[in-house]
């Protein structure tokens, strides 16, 4: 005899069914595991780019191909204020990065982010705020106006060397925490805070988006180079 589910357990049951069915998990003081550590579950490549990503001991593995572009992997989800942490470690010679609140350009964008008064064309390019990661002395956890034809959105780096620091430890895993809250984004490595930025021109046209994980371009005869990320993970600010 089949006896009906008591109505009081329905929505712990449906709750139950959604965790399992969403490549993402929550934990109960809001944080959102991003990456998994086996599989890419829950992020998909950018329109541009050839580089690859593959999952290695535990880590998201990012290689450079020769002649291609600044290549990302998206997370699936888009969001808008929030807290984002994860570790990386990169190649002394690789320039990377992490996008937030990102997205691929639309026709539309492509009159708005040109230079010289000229219209862009790199239509579906991946474009939007990106957090630096790069050796050390550099310029990692800046922040770039990535494609966007405004260059730097920190100011510091216009001051090179003054704002060079070694807050990354070059060869080894670095821990990065991003805050960003309307119009300003806190960025921290290891700790020790690098930018706090407040850029009213570039939330208005990016208030949310994907996360993206870059293998940037490189010069032809050089490489291969490798970034690796693991322990991402983002909670929502309401």
């Amino acid at each position: 005899m089949e006896h009906p589910m008591k109505p009081s357990l329905l929505p712990l049951a449906v709750a139950a069914l959604a965790a399992l069915a969403s490549p993402l998990a929550t934990a109960e003081d809001g944080w959102i595991s991003l990456f998994d550590g086996k599989t890419l579950t829950g992020w998909k490549p950018s329109s541009r780019g050839t580089a690859t990503y593959t999952v290695v001991d535990g880590t998201i593995r990012g290689e450079t191909v020769e002649g291609s572009e600044n290549t990302f992997l998206l997370s699936e989800e888009q969001f808008g204020d929030f807290e984002l942490e994860f570790e990386v470690k990169v190649h002394d010679s690789l320039n990377s990065g992490v996008q937030i609140r990102s997205r691929e350009k639309t026709e539309a964008d492509l009159a708005t982010t040109g230079t010289n008064g000229k219209p862009a064309t790199d239509l579906k390019r991946f474009f939007g705020p990106q957090v630096e990661i790069e050796a050390s002395p550099g310029q990692s956890g800046y922040i770039y106006g990535e494609a966007t034809g405004l260059g730097w959105l920190s100011p510091e780096p216009q001051q090179t060397p003054e704002a060079e620091h070694s807050h990354f430890k070059n060869g080894e895993w670095n821990r990065y925490r991003i805050v960003a809250k309307g119009a300003r984004i806190q960025t921290f490595i290891n700790g020790q805070e690098v930018a706090d930025l407040t850029h009213e021109g570039i939330y208005q046209s990016h208030p949310k988006g994907h996360i993206g994980l870059q293998v940037h371009g490189i010069k032809a005869g050089t490489g291969p180079y490798d970034v690796a990320w693991r322990n991402i993970r983002i909670r929502p600010i309401q």
